[in-house]
């Protein structure tokens, strides 16, 4: 106790050192060197959305996996120029407007923003002219300024800027597509449009089966009524697919579908190794809307920009990723492609391009895979991102059997970690992945534990005090300060949404979520670093 109540005096006196004038900080620096314990200065309120192991200086390009973060630059918030721009088709909404607005309107999409981000403020003449151009619609396109609605943020879990949702009904989806007038328009017309067309004519049919990567065709007694309806509801869900009927027999045998056939009857046909998926479900909105979802993927998706938002939206959490390299691709992708045929609906597939510098080395990096050889790996997704590892020849019956454990949850997770420090005497303790039970979870010890980026700018700031912390503080025995690299390491203890973030685990109780005591340093303190405004 004695030594937690130093720690917590100890950061308090940094703050506060941090909070005086430049000029009286450098008087204190002048008068003791060894002692300046002037701490964070204040944060930026960079944004980022989540992505594993990435935040605000994450060093891709700005569009690179669109789908996971959309990061700003660092700014200067206090210096910033708000850029101006003509939108009076577009509805402000603030706290005491917004649950009415989007209760009173079937269509509303939102664009949550900050006025100081570099993202929002590119956006902000394509989405006004998009709602200009939507005027006579039946939707309504609106901004929320999250800096001045704070509790709507919130609870809409903003998480990054700009933050777009789609109201239908009142019920909210992220929006998926590019940020242009054009692609806002197409979106939002396919959202409240019809959904399904008709096919009445073998020349319309031959011109969508040529156009067209993929395709719904239901084949119905009627093209009004209850089928159609269900068809049309079912079609909202799915961005790109485009769903098609007919009650004629010659367009649904063109579609591979047996005129003779009890109707209704849907088929999805894809330009890919399996290109048929025949639906055998009741026909109603929901079970359509899992048969596509489950189907309108390859058997392998190529992890690519334009394919990382279908793997990732997939309501098919489970993925199986095969790593391998260009060499290798014809001799091992078959194999993961035949293996995929009996998890579908169940698992996504996919295939991650080893020596492919845009995309496929950054995802080998995040997963820790080096080497050439082809390696396969289970994930469960972003929301826990556990990773397990094949630890067998890829081959047929070992990725089967790899994912039937994997569904059944028999998988031992796996993660990162540096080697073990041959000595490890400083002042900050080293962390990794494979000595974090020894040094973190020590029950006798009071731990505070950075976790860091080697390329972040605001954990490089943070170095020189951290390190003063430590040598402050270095005479507690039961205290440890202690640093991880969150990029080479991991441990299930260890969550960061980015960098650097401060973990305290009091000693006596390692069994809680550090999380919330972290929580409640960064609002006591303001402890801030590569993490969105709240």
């Amino acid at each position: 106790m004695p030594s937690r109540l130093v720690l917590l005096l100890s950061l308090a006196t940094l703050l506060l050192f941090s909070s005086l004038s430049p000029t009286i900080s450098k008087d204190l620096q002048d008068d003791d060197e060894d002692e300046d314990l002037s701490f964070l200065e204040e944060p930026d309120d960079h944004s980022h959305l989540s992505y594993p192991e990435h935040s605000d200086e994450e060093p891709l390009e700005d569009d690179d996996l669109d789908n996971f973060d959309d990061l700003d630059d660092p700014v200067d918030q206090d210096g910033f120029k708000e850029l101006e721009v003509d939108d009076p088709d577009v509805v402000v909404l603030k706290e005491g407007n917004f649950s009415e607005f989007v209760e009173d309107n079937r269509f509303v999409m939102v664009e949550f923003y900050a006025p100081w981000c570099g993202h929002c403020q590119a956006l902000a003449p394509e989405y006004a002219a998009a709602a200009t151009e939507l005027k006579g619609e039946d939707v309504a396109l609106a901004k929320v300024d999250a800096t001045e609605e704070g509790d709507l943020a919130q609870e809409y879990d903003v998480q990054g800027f700009p933050t777009v949702y789609f109201f239908v009904d009142g019920v909210h989806k992220p929006y998926t597509g590019q940020r242009t007038k054009e692609a806002i328009v197409t979106w939002i017309k396919k959202k409240i449009g019809p959904g399904v067309y008709n096919l009445t004519t073998l020349d319309d049919a031959e011109r969508i089966l040529t156009s067209e990567s993929k395709v719904v065709l239901g084949y119905l007694n009627s093209l009004v009524g209850h089928e159609s309806e269900e068809l049309a509801a079912a079609s909202k869900n799915e961005d790109d697919v485009n769903f098609y009927q007919t009650v004629n027999p010659d367009v649904a045998k063109l579609f591979h579908v047996d005129p003779k056939v009890k109707r209704p009857a849907l088929v999805l046909l894809k330009k890919e190794a399996e290109k048929l998926s025949y639906f055998d479900g009741q026909f109603v909105k929901s079970t359509i809307s899992e048969f596509v979802s489950a189907n309108k993927l390859p058997l392998v998706t190529t992890f690519t920009r334009e394919s990382a938002p279908l793997i990732f939206e997939s309501s098919i959490k489970k993925q199986l990723l095969l790593f391998a390299t260009s060499n290798d691709t014809e001799k091992v992708v078959p194999i993961f492609q035949e293996a995929a045929k009996f998890f579908k609906g169940k698992l996504i597939f996919v295939h991650v391009e080893m020596d492919n510098e845009d995309v496929g080395r950054p995802v080998s990096d995040y997963f820790g895979v080096t080497g050439n050889a082809s390696k396969v790996l289970a994930y469960t997704g972003n929301d826990d991102a556990k990773k397990y590892v094949l630890d067998q020849e890829v081959t047929l019956d070992s990725v089967k059997a790899f994912g039937e454990d994997f569904l059944e949850d028999k998988l031992k997770p796996v993660f990162k970690s540096d080697p073990i420090p041959e000595s490890n005497d400083g002042d900050v303790k080293i962390v990794v992945g494979n000595n974090f039970d020894e040094i973190v979870l020590d029950e006798s010890k009071d731990v505070l534990l950075e976790i860091y980026a080697p390329w972040c700018g605001h954990c490089q700031a943070l170095e020189p005090t951290y390190n003063k912390l430590a040598n402050h503080l270095h005479g507690i025995e039961s205290l440890v300060i202690a640093k991880m690299d969150g990029t080479t390491n991991e441990h299930p203890r260890a969550k960061s949404d980015g960098f650097p973030t401060l973990l305290f685990f009091p000693a006596g109780n390692k069994s809680f979520d550090p999380d919330r005591e972290v929580w409640l340093f960064m609002h006591s303190y303001s402890v801030y670093g590569c993490q969105p405004a709240r």
